[in-house]
This record gives structure tokens, sequence and C-alpha cells, in this order.
């Protein structure tokens, strides 16, 4: 059966801007994401009139206020610290999400020296460690330290909760 939905008009500079101000409206973003999706988009749909740079379009969005990148990476790197996160899946978050290292620093610096609660935080979700109802054998604590390596962890940390015994009080200082 053939498509028969009518393929939307060309984007000229005005729709692309209305486009932009709709995403940033909805959507926390960065520079580098509304960029790349108005990028996307003109691949979509074409273009017609003088050619607008997406980025150039998104650094105006930028200096009007409707995006901040720094910002942006705090709230990120808040969000997954406290969903439980370490360092290295933060910075790649971050990463992904096409913000600068210079704006990533602060939120990366501040995640650092969170590291410990946010990996308690995953270790109580998870139930690994002092958060377990029984010690795990070695093949369990293998699989439990392999995911808190993947969730950003650094192998020490990792290894000292899960080798914690349930009921275990667990200090950064240790």
């Amino acid at each position: 059966m053939p498509d028969t939905r009518r393929q939307p008009p060309p984007l000229d500079a005005a729709k692309l801007e209305a486009l932009a101000l709709r995403y940033v409206e909805r959507f926390a973003t960065t520079r580098g994401k509304l960029a790349a999706y108005l990028a996307r988009k003109i691949r979509e749909r074409g273009w017609s009139g003088a050619p607008v740079e997406p980025a150039a379009l998104a650094d105006r969005m930028a200096e009007l206020g409707y995006v901040n990148d720094s910002v942006f990476a705090e709230a990120r790197a808040r969000s997954l610290t406290r969903r439980g996160y370490g360092v290295r899946r933060v910075s790649q978050a971050l990463r992904a999400a096409h913000v600068d290292e210079e704006d990533a620093a602060p939120a990366l610096e501040q995640s650092a020296e969170d590291a410990f609660a946010s990996a308690l935080a995953l270790a109580r979700r998870r139930r690994f460690g002092p958060y377990a109802r029984t010690p795990a054998d070695d093949r369990t604590r293998e699989r439990q330290i392999a995911a808190m390596l993947r969730a950003g962890h650094g192998f020490a940390l990792a290894r000292r909760i899960v080798s914690a015994p349930p009921g275990a009080d667990l200090t950064p200082d240790q």
C-alpha cells in the first residue's frame, strides 16, 4: 500500500527558528543537541531560501538564554548521581549531550565529590553489599561489582561496597 501522507513543505529560516523555539520550550537541551536536531530536520524536510547554519541558530538561542550548557550539565549530573551513577558514566552522558569540557567540569567535580553517596544509592537500589538480605556468593559478588563498574564507579569502591556484609554501616573515610 503506498504512503499517502502529504510531505511537509521544505524549511526556510523562519520555520527553522520556529522549530528551534518549540524544541527549547519543550526540552532541556544543549547547543550541540539543538544544532543536531535542526540539521536532521533540514535533511528530512529539505531547504528553500538563503542557507542558515543550524549551529549559528543554536548559538543565538544560547545568547538569548533559552539554552545553557553549564546549567544542563549540572542538572544532568545531579540527576544521574542521585540515581547511583558514577563519574565515568556521568561524563559519558554529558559528552553524548554535546556538552563542552569547560561547561561539564564543575558538574563532574561535584559528581566526584558525591561518588560514595552515589555508589551507596546504587547498592541500595540493587540490594548489593550492606543492603542485601544475605551475603552474596563469589559469582554473585563478581556480577554486582561488574554492575557497579558499568554504572561508572571505580573498582576499589565497588569492591568495598559489594563485599560489605548485610547491615554494615559504611562511611566514606573507611
